[in-house]
């Protein structure tokens, strides 16, 4: 059986390029008071040798160990990815490495406990500052940098970023109702998320700024998920008097309402016109492609790296909530009546 070989350590590395082991955690901790001759052969031997600082060792000489922890419910969905490809933009501009958190399910009922208990096994130990995405906990005790992406409070102890969800929804209404449209049917999302909560004002408040009476049967209940959304489409269309459009609180629901379209024999939008909320990357992929909302899940993610760095680096940040403009994204599935 092969021998696994010695982990190289910075001693080795020291030896190695001939400087001593001060040089080399100068290097390593990126100082200037290096001949850029030295800074190039240290750098060279620990590419050769296979040396990584471990995290803290690194904690340990500098008080930081450049690692940003980002703890989400979920990598598989779109939105999550969507999130993610924002916070990897911006750490690629940096000198940071990325730990991800996950529960593995966004619906798990223990969600608040996990993002705590994440959250605290981070905190200050193996990252620098944190990012929480879409939390079920409206609030966490940290010491370290925290930012949250979708507070589920509305007003946040720690600094956050959050569309404007009901701001969103009330221009996804405006253009149905500007459509033609007085039966609307509205697919809610987690009701224990303000995010969803928001998002269902908007609805009601667009039918108030278009003089449409409320009715209750016309909202059904989701989770954000495509599952979700298909029997309560199922049970839209069943109404005596249907809606002739539908508002999906996300993008993933939007695609339940597509399934359950299809099943009823349904052409969207000769027969139904669909609008969702979130401008996922796959939307404009659907058949039609999908109306909706965009809240720049992308660029949130970019914004959090962005607030966070700066919260590592004690500068104070411009505003406490920052929040994202919403915008409508007309594309196939609507049409006037």
């Amino acid at each position: 059986m092969k021998r696994q070989r010695k982990s190289v350590t910075i001693y080795d590395v020291a030896q190695a390029a001939g400087v001593s082991v001060s040089t080399v955690s100068r290097v390593l901790n990126g100082k200037a008071d290096v001949s850029e001759d030295t800074l190039q052969q240290v750098q060279k031997v620990i590419k050769e040798l296979g040396f990584v600082s471990s995290l803290a060792a690194r904690g340990m000489r500098s008080h930081r160990t450049n690692v940003l922890g980002l703890i989400m419910p979920d990598v598989e969905s779109l939105y999550s990815f969507a999130v993610l490809r924002g916070v990897n933009q911006a750490i690629a501009q940096l000198h940071y490495d990325l730990i991800v958190y996950t529960s593995g399910d966004s619906f798990h009922n223990d969600s608040a406990e996990k993002e705590a208990y994440f959250v605290s096994l981070l905190n200050g130990n193996v990252v620098d500052g944190a990012i929480v995405v879409a939390p079920v906990a409206a609030n966490f005790t940290t010491t370290a940098p925290l930012v949250i992406i979708d507070p589920n409070n509305l007003s946040p102890e720690c600094p956050a970023v959050i569309a404007t969800n009901q701001v969103g929804a009330m221009q996804a209404m405006q253009y149905l109702t500007d459509l033609g449209h007085r039966r609307i049917g509205f697919i809610t999302g987690r009701l224990d998320l303000v995010s969803a909560n928001r998002r269902l004002q908007g609805y009601k408040d667009g039918l108030a700024a278009a003089g449409i009476p409320l009715d209750e049967q016309l909202i059904q209940i989701g989770d954000y998920s495509i599952s979700s959304a298909v029997a309560p489409t199922r049970n839209l269309l069943a109404l005596p008097d249907p809606p002739t459009a539908i508002f999906a609180s996300n993008d993933m629901s939007a695609i339940g309402v597509y399934r359950a379209a299809e099943e009823a024999g349904l052409r969207i939008p000769e027969d139904l016109s669909v609008i969702g909320f979130d401008n996922l990357h796959d939307s404009v992929y659907l058949n039609p492609a999908l109306t909706t909302i965009d809240q720049f899940i992308s660029e949130m993610g970019s914004i959090a790296v962005d607030m966070v760095v700066q919260l590592i680096k004690g500068e104070a940040l411009p505003k406490h909530i920052h929040k994202m403009p919403t915008q409508l994204v007309i594309r196939k599935s609507c049409r006037p009546i």
